[in-house]
């Protein structure tokens, strides 16, 4: 058994958290919110009175925070009490250079502290189910202790190279799926104005050349896949804020890289049109009713 600090305990992290309990460790978390907290407490995590206190025992500490600039300020809190040879993981999913600069405050510390930034992909489905698909970015020995830990919370941990490679590799996949999703959603939206019904659509494309995770796992019109949120008023999911977020991270990373990446501008600027018509909330495969020009 590992004693593990968890902070941030929300949709993602909570479910994280309690397959960890289910694993046998002792999870303490955190959150500011009093609802994931009581969650928690039913999931058998030990809920700490603060940030600092969740961690101060643990062999392994796990963020799962909104953006680069919580997750730094959190690490920033939380370091100086981390025990020596801890290792810190932080599972949000941010810019590369927070994700770099966090390593460093885990660095400054002198005390032996391992990290790995390490975000994810499979959404709150994902979480819940232990199916995540983890992207490790940090050294050999840091996600050598990590893959253990990861493993209980997910199907597939890829170490992708050293520091920040892990959120890199979770922007490029996520501009992959935000622009494949418009691609399959504009498909169907055709087909209707063609007259061909969703199935046979669903059926020529899942099994010829159009085949991708958006159309075979995550289809955006209901019926072909029931375990879309198609089929359930496209509630999230993967909710279309967070899609944006993530167009939003990658293009930032383009544009200080030098990238081209027409594609993912041009879904960033839908899926910007799509959250500011009221439809944040939504699950990100719902842009289909946007692209049929419902913008209510």
């Amino acid at each position: 058994m590992t004693t593990i600090g968890f902070i941030g305990l929300g949709h993602m992290g909570g479910p994280m958290a309690a397959n960890l309990v289910k694993a046998g460790h002792q999870v303490i978390g955190f959150d500011l919110v009093p609802a994931s907290c009581d969650q928690a407490r039913a999931d058998g995590i030990t809920v700490a009175g603060s940030a600092q206190d969740s961690v101060r025992d643990a062999d392994v500490v796990i963020t799962m925070l909104p953006a680069g600039k919580h997750v730094l300020s959190v690490w920033s809190s939380i370091l100086p009490v981390v025990k020596p040879g801890a290792l810190v993981i932080d599972c949000s999913t941010i810019d590369v250079d927070s994700a770099r600069r966090a390593h460093g405050l885990a660095g400054e510390q002198e005390r032996n502290l391992l990290s790995l930034d390490a975000p994810v992909s499979g959404g709150v489905g994902g979480a819940k189910g232990a199916t995540l698909t983890f992207m490790a970015g940090g050294a050999a020995d840091a996600f050598e202790r990590a893959e253990p830990i990861l493993s209980q919370m997910g199907k597939k941990v890829v170490h992708c190279g050293e520091a920040g490679a892990g959120q890199a590799a979770k922007i490029c996949n996520n501009m992959i799926l935000g622009i494949s999703m418009i691609g399959v959603a504009e498909a169907f939206v055709l087909g209707e104005k063609l007259g061909l019904s969703h199935q046979a659509l669903f059926d020529v494309a899942s099994t010829a050349s159009g085949q991708c995770w958006s159309l075979t796992t995550y289809c955006p019109v209901p019926g072909p896949v029931p375990t879309s949120p198609a089929n359930n008023g496209y509630k999230p999911g993967f909710a279309a804020a967070l899609m944006l977020k993530d167009l939003k991270l990658a293009q930032e990373a383009a544009n200080s890289s030098g990238a081209t990446t027409p594609l993912g501008a041009e879904a960033a600027q839908l899926y910007a049109l799509f959250n500011n018509a009221g439809h944040e909330g939504d699950d990100f495969s719902g842009i289909i009713n946007f692209l049929r020009g419902q913008r209510a």
